[in-house]
């Protein structure tokens, strides 16, 4: 029996024994950094972890989920790019339908499995990123229900990570990608309390903390496509920082109009906001529409921030595709990464306006083709954006020397990028 072999049976007697339900809410119980190591976002660079695939066999019972029809015939699939699954433990990979071109068999992994989140949080340390959002979406946390297989999935993974983030030294907050009704802030609410009361989220040295706080994100405030009540927003956000709700701060996820917003939608984000984070993930496509986006948005964007006292996280992608997601309707690498230059190019312009902090899309997200982690260039046969035949860890390589340059620290780029 070969040790890969022999790791992964060893997966899978001892994990049932050590938490035979994962997605159970639980204090912390292992051990963490004796310091807080998650104070602020300044000089940091913190990344999005979707951390919502499944995959059949993984014990949550709801197959494939955000993979597609992967294990269909012919099998197809809803992301752009495929996972670099080399460092991967045997339990930890899931078969698929799809193949290779050497006939073997495309695996995938599942964001519930622990040992994938610590692999996930061991790479953000080994290549220097502060910590991650981890993603909440309101359409999957089920309050009222905690058996359904999307809550359970969604309370497994942000368990693992706090425990992963104490394990690496590396931060962790709640994001919520989220509408703002009435009903929807009422969710969130009763959300957010059971994470106090149940998982006592906040007791973690490892949860991201900012301007005297712990930091709550919610994705989705002001968006056209998404419901908005300021009425609700502002009770909802006033419970979140108040002492009952863990006196949070709050940084709202917006689009890039904000700043010149007028009437109840503007007045609550004045009022609440500690951080304020714009959406440009595919606002632009190349260095000079770039550069056309940052001037026409960031000068009134920094000045409205800081009149608000509110923080600017800025955000950078390294390019985008979602050929698969949409059918086959847009092409395939619609939004180039050139090696690297164009991530680089909104890192150095994020710089060069006097920022130092950094919202990476995405840690993970093949869906759209934003990924940053380990990518396959050998994916199975089909449409697949590949890293170019760079090494898998480049655009890990390449956050890292992120948060070199918002710190002024020495760069050492991997070259070439272009």
């Amino acid at each position: 029996m070969t040790r890969l072999r022999l790791i992964g049976l060893l997966a899978l007697t001892l994990e049932p024994q050590e938490s035979p339900e994962p997605w159970r809410l639980a204090p912390f119980r292992g051990e963490a950094p004796e310091q807080r190591v998650a104070e602020g976002l300044h000089g940091r660079v913190i990344v999005g972890y979707q951390g919502w695939f499944l995959a059949e066999g993984d014990g949550y019972g709801a197959g494939f989920v955000h993979w597609g029809g992967v294990d269909r015939e012919p099998p197809t699939c809803t992301v752009d790019m495929w996972p670099d699954l080399t460092e991967y433990g045997e339990s930890e990979r899931f078969p698929t339908g799809y193949r290779h071109a050497d006939g073997s068999v495309a695996e995938v992994f599942s964001s519930a499995h622990p040992e994938t989140v610590r692999r996930h949080f061991r790479w953000m340390r080994d290549y220097g990123i502060d910590g991650a959002f981890v993603q909440r979406f309101a359409t999957t946390i089920q309050p009222s229900n905690p058996e359904h297989w999307s809550d359970r999935r969604t309370n497994a993974v942000l368990q693992h990570c706090r425990a992963a983030a104490s394990e690496y030294g590396r931060a962790f907050a709640v994001m919520y990608d989220t509408d703002f009704d009435a009903a929807t802030c009422a969710k969130l609410e009763a959300d957010w309390r059971r994470l106090l009361a149940e998982m006592r989220i906040l007791e973690s040295t490892a949860y991201l903390h900012h301007g005297g706080g712990p930091l709550v994100a919610l994705w989705g405030y002001g968006f056209d496509h998404r419901e908005l009540d300021p009425e609700a927003a502002a009770e909802l956000f006033a419970f979140l920082t108040s002492p009952e709700g863990g006196s949070c701060r709050i940084m709202l996820g917006v689009p890039n109009d904000w700043a010149r917003w007028e009437g109840p939608r503007r007045e609550v984000l004045d009022r609440f906001a500690a951080v304020i984070s714009p959406w440009n993930v595919g606002r632009y496509r190349s260095n000079e529409t770039a550069d056309a986006h940052f001037a026409r948005h960031w000068p009134g964007d920094l000045a409205a921030c800081e009149a608000i006292d509110a923080t600017y996280l800025p955000v950078a992608f390294p390019g985008f595709s979602w050929t698969n997601l949409k059918r086959g309707e847009t092409p395939l690498d619609q939004i180039p990464r050139r090696r690297g230059a164009f991530y680089w190019h909104q890192i150095e312009q994020v710089r060069a306006y006097g920022m130092n902090c950094l919202y990476v899309a995405m840690f993970d997200e093949v869906d759209e083709g934003t990924a940053i982690f380990k990518v396959s260039n050998d994916p199975p046969v089909g449409d697949f954006v590949t890293y170019e035949g760079l090494p898998s860890d480049h655009y890990l390589e390449l956050t890292r020397q992120a948060g070199r340059l918002l710190r002024g620290e020495p760069v050492e780029l991997p070259a070439p990028l272009e």
